[in-house]
């Protein structure tokens, strides 16, 4: 007798679930921009310090209007921002954190500004016919978002995750040449020179504005006499064994071509060096797109679908150093919406 069960039969929302549903997409969107408020005008730094505790108090210490203020505030205890206690307004706990401590591997609070920007959503509503963009054609508003919305993502990889590879802490603790791909404005460079005194770092980029940017961030930070750079596109880099670790932390699904990227890194390292790719995890099913970081990296592909590119699967890197012959391969997921893959080139 057979034992098999029928297929379970899947039940459609109802009218009133999907409107909930999208009500809720309605009260998101809501919150997002109390906070976004919140930030830009101070109003939240001001709630953190704790010394402006009332509506009255904070349009006082800003110079806003009052009545405002209390709207405003109304907004942040209705969307968990703020909270209420004896006559008093605090900020929920963790927001500090969460929202203004830029030094944090948790902070998230460039999020709400990068999502304002109009080369997001705006620009691709109004480009949908297909005008693509360039990095030099962004806002400098734009760029300074982008830097910031990557600097949790460098704090979390240098040095924590590269720690994590016995291999690769102990040629960077011992010093090494290392390489910096898709460099920028310079975080990651000034992060890896901070932490690893004995090395000699490399930023690599093809945006001579951004180079600029960054020598100038190293020579303040006094880090000039060990941060080098290459101005030139990362299908470009013509290096041979000069490194012992490569990283690149949220560039290389911008490559035109990752696996001409990926020929040159494993050309550049030196036998038995490492790249680290630092990058965002899309997801590979419908499941995990519609989770709450599924749907953010959905939100960052809009942008990214203007500048000709698109977020890869994690697994995507996998195959791609597989392809190029580099072993050991293996990966850190440190956030839902955070991974490092890693590979070495052999001992040749």
């Amino acid at each position: 007798m057979s034992t098999t069960s029928a297929p379970a039969t899947v039940t459609a929302p109802t009218m009133q679930q999907q409107a909930g549903a999208l009500l809720t997409q309605v009260a998101g969107y809501a919150g997002y921009r109390t906070i976004a408020i919140g930030l830009r005008t101070g109003l939240i730094r001001e709630l953190a310090n704790g010394t402006a505790t009332t509506p009255d108090d904070l349009a006082q210490v800003l110079e806003l209007d009052p009545f405002y203020v209390s709207v405003w505030c109304q907004g942040a205890v209705a969307n968990g921002v703020g909270v209420r206690a004896e006559g008093r307004l605090e900020l929920a706990p963790h927001l500090a954190t969460l929202l203004l401590d830029d030094t944090s591997p948790a902070y998230i609070g460039a999020m709400f500004d990068i999502f304002s920007q109009p080369e997001l959503f705006d620009r691709f509503e109004k480009e949908l016919r297909g005008t693509r963009l360039w990095w030099d054609e962004c806002s400098p508003d734009m760029l300074r978002a982008v830097s910031r919305t990557s600097t949790p993502f460098y704090t979390r990889l240098v040095p924590g995750a590269l720690d994590q590879i016995p291999d690769v802490a102990r040629r960077l603790r011992d010093g090494t040449t290392v390489a910096d791909l898709g460099s920028g404005l310079g975080l990651g460079l000034r992060r890896l020179a901070e932490h690893y005194p004995r090395c000699r770092v490399v930023g690599v980029d093809g945006d001579a504005a951004s180079i600029a940017i960054a020598r100038r961030g190293i020579d303040g930070a006094g880090l000039g006499d060990r941060v080098d750079f290459l101005h030139n596109p990362l299908e470009e880099l013509d290096s041979e064994g000069e490194f012992g670790v490569v990283v690149s932390n949220l560039a290389m699904h911008e490559c035109r071509d990752i696996d001409e990227v990926t020929r040159r890194v494993r050309r550049s390292l030196e036998p038995g060096g490492w790249f680290c790719i630092s990058d965002f995890p899309f997801p590979e099913d419908d499941e995990t797109l519609r989770s709450v970081p599924g749907r953010i990296l959905a939100a960052i592909q809009f942008f990214e679908a203007q500048i000709d590119d698109q977020l890869l699967p994690r697994r995507t890197y996998d195959e791609l150093l597989t392809r190029h012959g580099f072993v050991d391969l293996g990966h850190l997921d440190l956030t839902p919406v955070h991974a490092v893959t890693f590979a070495r080139r052999p001992l040749e």
